[in-house]
């Protein structure tokens, strides 16, 4: 019997006199406890999504935002596309909660330093910038998570994209796991099956894959991403086959066999761009990652690259259509509005385990 049981039953004999209600308060007392015990160890639902959101008590959120991006791109252009891949790295880990942009703590392995985020992500930022512009407009009142949505259809939008209409509500979590986020993220060598089988497990369609992939339309890559490509494809000690001759040979000297892959090369012919470039880019075997040039060399995958090569339009709105199915992902469980994005508002993560049962809290004081 649970000690709280005895402690809740030997009370009510002290207080109460009257035995039918005790008798019906001792049955009740099992599923009270039920009651009591449950937030720890169901996760709670996920709040309500939708635009407009922060229409009453911070209206000028998304102006905010946008006028932050603005500067930012401004100021540095490649952050445009830095900060719109913020969105995909958050929401396939856990859902769109913000964890990706939380530090490491002493007790704290985040997402920063994952395999797919390490050297490869930047613009953090900004992201504290429009943070600090919200927080003196409208203190604790818009989530960091929310921010990586707005501040990533801003990015598309300010490249020449399309511009939608976003949902907001999300709650930013209590903590981040590097171990998630290698588990789960994309390396640039996948192929195109691999990719199809990992965003199925989110829902998410070939077409999804394929229109979401577009985002490599602005932005750079790192030579150690494609370094393999270009002398070892496969293991075979041979460039992959698919590459374009002279797109090769472009790439040879970007990325010699031995050189810094820091170095960084254009995603497709129009980096600052975003249009569909980049899948007339894939048609003539110019992608620059394996990743990306697998779209068009797999069946599955390919007939969707040719229409968005030969239709902008189609392009955009099927990419809308992902970004806001994405924008869905919740893990429903307990969050907050952090005041610094980099850090929960409380201490450290620390594990609790309650009658069995290990969970994750943050202890605030």
């Amino acid at each position: 019997m649970h000690p709280l049981y005895n402690k809740v039953k030997n009370t009510l004999h002290k207080t109460l006199p009257s035995k039918p209600f005790l008798a019906i308060m001792c049955l009740l007392l099992p599923f009270i406890i039920f009651l009591h015990l449950l937030p720890a160890t169901i996760p709670a639902a996920a709040p309500p999504l939708h635009p407009g959101y922060y229409a009453n008590s911070c209206p000028n959120a998304e102006l905010i935002v946008r006028n932050v991006m603005k500067k930012a791109m401004i100021r540095e252009p490649r952050s445009g596309a830095s900060v719109m891949r913020f969105q995909f790295h958050d929401c396939f880990v856990n859902g769109c909660d913000g964890s990706m942009l939380l530090d490491d703590t002493p007790t704290m392995l985040g997402e920063k330093l994952s395999l797919s985020n390490i050297d490869s992500l930047r613009s953090y930022e900004v992201v504290d910038e429009i943070k600090e512009a919200l927080e003196t407009a409208c203190p604790r009142t818009v989530s960091c998570a929310d921010i990586i949505i707005m501040a990533s259809r801003d990015a598309v939008a300010l490249s020449g994209g399309p511009d939608w209409e976003v949902k907001l509500g999300r709650k930013d979590s209590l903590t981040a796991s590097q171990e998630d986020a290698d588990a789960i993220m994309p390396s640039p060598r996948a192929n195109a099956t691999t990719l199809i089988d990992l965003f199925a497990k989110f829902d998410l369609s070939v077409k999804d894959l394929v229109a979401l992939s577009g985002s490599h339309s602005i932005g750079n890559g790192r030579c150690f991403s494609i370094v393999f490509r270009l002398y070892n494809q496969s293991g075979t000690g041979r460039p992959d086959p698919s590459i374009e001759p002279k797109f090769r040979q472009k790439l040879d000297k970007l990325c010699p066999l031995g050189g810094d892959g820091n170095v960084t090369g254009d995603l497709d012919f129009t980096p600052r761009i975003f249009d569909n470039q980049y899948f007339k880019d894939l048609v003539n075997g110019r992608g620059f990652l394996n990743s990306d040039e697998t779209l068009y060399t797999y069946w599955k995958t390919r007939e969707y690259v040719k229409r968005y090569s030969e239709d902008q339009d189609e392009f955009f709105r099927d990419f809308v259509e992902g970004m806001i199915k994405m924008g869905d992902f919740q893990s429903g469980r307990p969050g907050e509005i952090r005041k610094n994005c980099r850090v929960v508002n409380g201490g450290p993560p620390m594990d609790l385990v309650v009658d069995g049962y290990k969970d994750r809290r943050i202890l605030s004081y």
